[in-house]
């Protein structure tokens, strides 16, 4: 069984940094495009960034210049590092294959920005 497990979230002030990280276990994702998602409270999840098994990226435009996402497939971890963070980047973050969202989604991190 897939089981994603992220980390690295916290509270911080607007402006600041957080990398946060998503290892998977029980599985070799690297044959497999992953994405970062984020949920707000009492909003539905939302897709962030994905990277493909070759590397491209591809982000929403509130987080492009602004959030990285990469990834270890020696380790089988997927990284977001964000940056200049907004209020409005708070939410849970998770991490999934995609398009599909195959595995059982983790507790994801949550990410709190403060003014």
């Amino acid at each position: 069984q897939v089981q994603l497990v992220e980390s690295g979230g916290g509270q911080v002030q607007a402006g600041g940094s957080l990398r946060l990280s998503c290892a998977a276990s029980g599985v070799d994702f690297s044959p497999y495009a992953m994405a970062w998602y984020r949920q707000a409270p009492g909003k539905e999840r939302e897709w962030v960034a994905t990277i493909t098994t070759q590397g491209f990226t591809n982000y929403r435009d509130s987080v492009k210049g602004r959030f990285t996402i990469s990834r270890d497939n020696a380790n089988n971890t997927v990284f977001l590092r964000m940056g200049r963070l907004k209020p409005e980047d708070s939410g849970t973050y998770y991490c999934n294959e995609v398009p599909n969202a195959r595995w059982l989604w983790g507790q994801g991190t949550q990410v709190t920005v403060s003014l």
